[in-house]
């Protein structure tokens, strides 16, 4: 429990949960003053804030869970099941608050007042979330925890809308205050409403996408093009190839496998020193916890044509090229010296 305590994303959606579940309290104050519907839409959506964020929060305590006899690979996939179900969330929420709003404009509703102090309660909440955000994302992606990138966007996201949702207050109280037309005041508050709840909705959307790739094991591409980089810059002669590149995410943890070739004389020992080697520069490459395993194969004829190695032995014909990895081979079980052939 106390490595849990002491884990820095599991203190900062805490943070999170605990500042959510305050503004929230605030912004069913101004709606229940205002009778507005786009600070309800605002006020609807902290609810989400805070049961996503405390489902985020459960997600870290568990992840944050070292491997054991039952959960071999750790805890770390329960991340993309709590991003699947705050996505949904959020989705839900968007399409609750278009209908509350189409059906307040069609029947009407209660007349709209006070609209400045909604006004200050949304850009004051606007301004933490986004603060918030900013910092739970970046934590993120330091640390590759899906749920807090999540949590991050949702909260900056919900940051931008409450900057349209400021514009459309301000038209209301000048409508209603300066030109006296109530009407039309409560018809643009609805209007606002449903642009937003759209606005949420297609977040949410965003957030269960990523949620059901990371589950289905998608591949991610800016990781592979961060590897890969590291695997050109750092070539040796003696790896000669590296295909059949695999990543599985767990949460902040990554789970690599792939292949490496090497001359097919090498003796166990030197094999193992360049298996050491590349799981040693995969690890550096990224900046989070890598589990690496990696499979030996011998290089074949083929190979001498895109193999650096000087002073072989072995070899049966010239080097005629150097080929550029890409993620299309290295991510294909097949040696790279069965490419390039006439």
């Amino acid at each position: 429990m106390m490595s849990v305590l002491n884990n820095k994303n599991f203190n900062l959606q805490l943070i999170a949960v605990c500042i959510g579940a305050l503004l929230l309290l605030g912004k069913f104050f101004a709606w229940w003053i205002t009778h507005s519907s786009t600070v309800l839409t605002d006020a609807l959506e902290s609810i989400i804030n805070v049961v996503a964020g405390s489902l985020g929060l459960y997600s870290l305590y568990l992840s944050a869970h070292p491997k054991d006899e039952n959960h071999p690979y750790g805890h770390g996939k329960i991340e993309f099941i709590s991003a699947g179900v705050e996505g949904t969330l959020i989705t839900l929420a968007g399409f609750v608050i278009i209908g509350q709003a189409m059906l307040t404009l069609v029947f009407g509703g209660t007349a709209i007042e006070q609209v400045d102090i909604g006004i200050y309660v949304a850009v004051f909440a606007g301004a933490v979330n986004y603060f918030l955000g900013y910092i739970t994302e970046k934590q993120g992606h330091k640390t590759g925890s899906l749920a807090m990138i999540a949590g991050g966007q949702h909260l900056k996201s919900d940051a931008y809308s409450t900057i349209g949702m400021v514009l459309g207050l301000v038209l209301i109280l000048l409508l209603q205050s300066v030109w006296e037309l109530d009407l039309a005041a409560r018809i643009v508050d609805n209007i606002v409403a449903v642009i937003f709840g759209g606005i949420i909705a297609w977040t949410g959307y965003g957030i269960l996408r990523k949620s059901v790739a990371g589950i289905m094991d998608e591949v991610d591409y800016e990781l592979v093009k961060n590897i890969l980089k590291h695997l050109n810059d750092n070539r040796t002669e003696n790896r000669i190839d590296v295909h059949n590149l695999r990543i599985i995410k767990y949460g902040p943890s990554l789970h690599i496998d792939c292949h490496i070739t090497v001359p097919w004389y090498f003796n166990t020992r030197e094999a193992h020193e360049e298996v050491d080697s590349l799981e040693h520069l995969l690890k550096e490459s990224i900046d989070s916890s890598v589990e690496v395993f990696v499979h030996v194969d011998p290089c074949i004829p083929n190979s001498c044509r895109l193999c650096a190695k000087i002073n072989c032995p072995e070899r049966v014909q010239e080097m005629s090229a150097r080929v550029e990895w890409t993620a299309d081979m290295i991510m294909k079980n097949r040696k790279h010296g069965l490419y390039h052939l006439d």
